[in-house]
């Protein structure tokens, strides 16, 4: 893959996975089923765990009728993922959170909480995670 000067060059599976978690969170978030989302989607629900493990890749004009499907924009599925590498974590180290068992009921939660519960729950973990020595938390004032 062709990478601009500074840019470190975009890993496709893992962007892909990383849609997949994002529509499976979207999903979950407001109550869908794999075969609630695939029949509004007009394809199998098999399709959609393709979809959400990355096995497959979701074309742009798919992507689009995802979004509407989830009553949501295209950006709310892929605006983290178009970071960059210097404003977010690889996407593979992402990922591997994301399969902790209840990861994605939490981020839901998470997504779903005004501005300053969000600030609330990062400075606790942050604290939380300081205090075990596994990092610096995060930024607390980030909304």
């Amino acid at each position: 893959m062709h990478t601009s000067k500074g840019r470190e060059a975009l890993d496709p599976k893992a962007l892909d996975q990383a849609l997949g978690l994002s529509i499976r969170a979207r999903r979950n978030a407001i109550g869908l089923t794999q075969g609630d989302l695939a029949k509004a989607v007009g394809v199998t629900f098999q399709q959609v765990q393709k979809y959400e493990l990355g096995a497959n890749r979701v074309s742009f004009s798919r992507l689009a009728v995802i979004a509407q499907a989830l009553d949501c924009r295209i950006m709310d599925l892929v605006g983290e993922l178009d970071s960059g590498p210097a404003k977010a974590a690889p996407p593979g180290r992402t990922l591997a959170h994301l399969h902790v068992i209840g990861a994605l009921e939490v981020l839901a939660a998470y997504a779903a909480a005004p501005a300053p519960v969000r600030r609330a729950v990062r400075r606790l973990l942050g604290e939380i995670a300081r205090a075990q020595g596994v990092g610096d938390g995060g930024d607390p004032t980030a909304p």
